[in-house]
């Protein structure tokens, strides 16, 4: 029983499944992470993880996105971005909400059996224009099904990853870079320069390259592209920059900052080559979806948080379904 007299249950899964698309990957991280031999497979029904529960009432559509929008302001988004709500009507009320990387059918599918009232995902359903959302295209069928089930979707994506906190800190925990973290690109609009994109921080002992790249294997979604790097496997890391996502714009930032080491993911061949041959800094290359992952489970619990806070009866759960485009590398 919590002091103000809520109770309050956070159930963990440990999915074990390794081979198609729809995989899962380690519930409600770092502590339910499978066994790294454990075989990937389909389970239909994914296990339970980052679960919260508190007691009374459900509020609205429109209370939980205004709670969600305190901690992840959408004024924080970049100009070309496309977060907020997609589908849902404001009045509807909400009782379960699932979080995860991408609005893709897998994710669907779960939310289906789950129940769920809402959908948070990093990534937007329709970031890219469209003319149609006709149930006759992939993401016509997603918003049609949606509709018709009464399932909201909602995006919090450049907005979340300038947060403080937000995607790169929660990156910067599971691998183990520690603090006081800060803005690897600060957000000129913020005059407590916290808010921004990546993160500088250091490793709490200096580590070799190799060990360091297989601690982010350990601390991240397994996923077929597994962990990439560029640099001398023995040189010495304790300064690094993680930056959640595509982080290949950064690279140069990432330089200047004159860190021993930079995480990030879908790093391009020209790009890189050209930053290794400079020699000063080791690159970490990671799948996109294992480096914002970690960032869900947080988002999770600040939302059971606030919504807790106001009394509201609202479960929220973290996806297990791996939706990175790579299934397969040989």
């Amino acid at each position: 029983m919590r002091p103000d007299g809520r109770n309050r249950k956070l159930i963990h899964g440990r999915p074990n499944d390794r081979s198609l698309r729809a995989r899962r990957v380690p519930g409600s991280w770092p502590e339910a992470r499978p066994d790294r031999g454990a075989a990937l497979g389909t389970s239909a029904e994914p296990l339970p993880c980052a679960t919260v529960t508190t007691a009374r009432a459900p509020l609205t559509l429109n209370d939980v996105i205004a709670a969600f929008e305190g901690i992840y302001d959408p004024g924080w988004a970049a100009a070309w971005d496309a977060v907020g709500l997609v589908c849902g009507e404001p009045e509807q009320p909400v009782q379960r909400v699932l979080f995860a990387v991408d609005p893709v059918a897998a994710v669907v599918d779960e939310a289906a059996r789950w129940r769920a009232d809402l959908i948070v995902t990093h990534h937007p359903l329709l970031l890219r224009g469209v003319s149609s959302v006709a149930a006759t295209t992939p993401k016509g069928r997603l918003v049609h099904r949606l509709i018709s089930s009464g399932t909201a979707l909602y995006t919090a994506h450049t907005n979340a990853d300038s947060a403080c906190p937000g995607v790169s800190d929660a990156l910067a925990t599971a691998v183990g870079v520690e603090g006081p973290l800060r803005p690897l690109e600060p957000d000129p609009t913020d005059p407590n320069g916290n808010r921004g994109i990546g993160r500088i921080g250091a490793l709490p002992e200096p580590l070799p390259l190799r060990s360091f790249a297989q601690q982010v294997a350990h601390g991240l979604p397994t996923t077929a592209v597994g962990v990439r790097v560029a640099g001398d496997p023995d040189r010495t890391v304790r300064t690094v920059a993680v930056s959640g996502g595509a982080g290949d714009s950064l690279l140069d930032t990432a330089r200047a900052a004159r860190v021993d080491a930079y995480l990030t993911s879908d790093l391009r061949h020209h790009p890189s080559s050209e930053f290794a041959e400079h020699g000063d800094t080791a690159l970490i290359d990671t799948a996109h979806f294992a480096s914002e992952w970690p960032w869900l489970p947080e988002a999770a619990t600040r939302l059971a948080d606030a919504l807790g806070g106001e009394g509201a009866n609202v479960e929220t759960r973290v996806s297990t379904i791996v939706t990175d485009a790579w299934s397969q590398a040989f």
